[in-house]
């Protein structure tokens, strides 16, 4: 109890000082703030001097009167300095394609990797959703092409000792994601040579799919929905439908909601559109043809 409620002031004072520090630099005294915000000067006051409990609503009107986003008054990393601050600004209003180019330009400047051409690398990582036929299709390829099969999934499990479940249910999804990525460093580093089948939610970790998109050659696996569902249920896994009468919906915004980091794969197969075989076929000669691996 002691602890929260140190960690609780902590975090109240470090909010005050950056409504302070913002409120500087924007050149506005108390006053003029609390007559902008419609927030009293003694609100203002207790806030900064970290002894008001702010609502969400009062740093919405604190925000908007300041001309700042909520990121900065939270103290998102993205806002901690000018140059960050002037990078957002000028990314803000950019395309999803305008944004990968840069992207990529900015690994290049910091790996001093021409990530823009390099050749396509001899990592294969299969992303996707569960049900996607990423373990199936994975197994199948890496035994044509003769290189070492990696179910991301079995590796973290490792380095853990003990179960997906279990490493989420004891520990949390922020450790989760830490042995995922250290999972994902070492398969890289250890197999010149590999396929690996990725978790589905790789993506909700910036960190680890940047490191897997500039070390990998990737491949999104899709299917529909109700394919997803069917291929997990006839895995014996009843958990997507248990105490959920919505699950369909549920998968359906997960989908839509990873989709956009799931298209910055470099090829793409949905396998709701032909057979086991069929996908498996198509499968190889994208990999094959990107490696220059000939039959």
């Amino acid at each position: 109890m002691a602890n929260t409620l140190i960690q609780e002031n902590t975090a109240l004072k470090a909010l005050g000082e950056r409504v302070a520090t913002i409120r500087s630099r924007r050149g506005m005294t108390r006053k003029s703030l609390a007559l902008l915000s419609g927030v009293s000067e003694r609100h203002l006051a207790n806030l900064e001097y970290g002894k008001g409990n702010a609502s969400f609503l009062v740093l919405i009107q604190i925000a908007d009167a300041m001309q700042c986003t909520m990121a900065e008054l939270i103290g998102d990393p993205t806002t901690t300095s000018s140059e960050w601050l002037l990078l957002r600004e000028l990314l803000l209003s950019q395309s999803e394609n305008t944004l990968k180019k840069i992207r990529l330009l900015i690994q290049e400047q910091i790996s001093e990797i021409d990530v823009t051409t390099k050749g396509f690398n001899s990592t294969v990582a299969l992303i996707g959703l569960r049900g996607a036929g990423k373990s199936t299709l994975g197994l199948m390829l890496a035994e044509d092409l003769g290189f070492q099969f990696v179910e991301l999934s079995r590796e973290i499990e490792k380095f853990a000792g003990c179960s997906v479940a279990e490493i989420q249910g004891l520990y949390g999804v922020n450790a989760y994601r830490r042995y995922e990525r250290r999972a994902l460093e070492e398969t890289i580093q250890i197999y010149p040579e590999a396929v690996i089948a990725t978790p589905g939610g790789i993506v909700s970790d910036p960190a680890s799919f940047n490191l897997l998109l500039n070390h990998c050659t990737t491949v999104w696996l899709q299917a529909k929905p109700e394919d997803h569902m069917e291929r997990v249920r006839k895995q014996g896994d009843l958990r997507p439908m248990a105490d959920n009468k919505e699950a369909m919906e549920d998968l359906k915004k997960i989908l839509i909601g990873r989709a956009s980091f799931y298209s910055q794969a470099q090829f793409n197969i949905n396998t709701s559109d032909q057979s086991l075989e069929e996908s498996f076929l198509l499968l190889k000669n994208i990999v094959r043809n990107a490696l220059k691996i000939s039959e």
